[in-house]
C-alpha cells in the first residue's frame, strides 16, 4: 500500500491516478488513433495500415472461431479482441526504454489491480453470456451432475478469475524482475536476448489469458448433450 501511495501522480475526483493508469491511457490513445487512421478512408484495395489492421483482426477472429464457433466468435469478438490487444500492448510496453523507471510509465499488467480488473470483467462477461444464451437454464450447471456439488461449482467459478489475474500478474512481474537482475549483472549482454524473450512471453501471456476467457464463455454458452 505504501508503494502504491508513493506512485500516485495526481487525483481525479478523489481517485488516485498512478503510473499504471497513465500508461493505460496512453495505450488506449494509441488504439483510438490507429482505429481512426485505419477506418477514416476505407478502400477496396487497402493501404498498409488498413491491410495490417484487417490482417490482425481476421487472424484473431479465425482463432476465436476455433474455440467458440463462427457465430459466437463474431458476437464476443469485440470483448476478446480488446482483451488480447490491450494485454499484448501492456506487456510489450514494459520493453520500452524507461518502463518502470520513468515516472508515469509502468506496464499496466505488472500490477495485480489491473489484471484483477480484467479478470473480473471476464468473469461477469462469462455469466452474462451464459444467461444471454440459455436464460435461467444457465443456473442448472451449478447443480450438475447432482445438487450437492453446488458449493464446489460456485468455488470453481470464483477461482477462474482469480487464476486469470494471478497468472498474468505473476508472469509479467516475474519477467520484469528477472530482466532487472540480469541487466544489473550483465548490462551489455543481457538486453537483446531478454528483449526477444520479452516479446515472445508478452504475446504468449496475452494469448493464454484471452484463450481461457474464450473457453469460459464457450463452456457457459454450450448446450448440454
Amino acid at each position: 500500500m505504501h508503494e502504491v501511495h508513493r506512485d500516485v501522480l495526481f487525483e481525479v475526483f478523489g481517485l488516485p491516478v498512478t503510473s499504471h493508469v497513465t500508461t493505460m491511457w496512453a495505450i488506449m490513445a494509441v488504439f483510438i488513433l490507429i482505429a481512426v487512421l485505419s477506418t477514416r478512408n476505407l478502400k477496396k484495395v487497402p493501404g498498409r495500415l488498413q491491410n495490417l489492421v484487417e490482417f490482425v483482426l481476421e487472424s484473431l477472429l479465425n482463432f476465436f472461431s476455433g474455440i467458440l464457433g463462427p457465430e459466437k466468435a463474431r458476437r464476443y469478438f469485440p470483448l476478446l479482441a480488446t482483451f488480447f490487444l490491450f494485454i499484448l500492448f501492456s506487456n510489450w510496453s514494459g520493453l520500452l526504454p524507461g518502463a518502470g523507471h520513468v515516472k508515469g510509465f509502468k506496464p499496466p499488467t505488472s500490477t495485480v489491480s489491473v489484471t484483477a480488473g480484467l479478470a473480473v470483467v471476464s468473469f461477469f462477461a462469462t455469466q452474462i453470456a451464459g444467461f444471454r444464451e440459455k436464460g435461467w437454464r444457465y443456473l442448472k450447471h451449478f447443480i450438475e451432475p447432482i445438487p450437492i456439488f453446488l458449493p464446489l461449482t460456485i468455488i470453481e467459478e470464483l477461482v477462474k478469475p482469480l487464476s486469470l489475474a494471478l497468472r498474468l500478474y505473476g508472469n509479467i512481474y516475474g519477467e520484469e524482475t528477472v530482466v532487472a537482475v540480469l541487466f544489473s549483472l550483465a548490462p551489455y549482454f543481457s538486453p537483446i536476448p531478454m528483449q526477444m524473450l520479452g516479446i515472445l512471453f508478452g504475446f504468449i501471456q496475452a494469448l493464454v489469458f484471452t484463450t481461457l476467457a474464450a473457453i469460459y464463455i464457450a463452456n457457459a454458452t454450450a448446450e448440454a448433450h
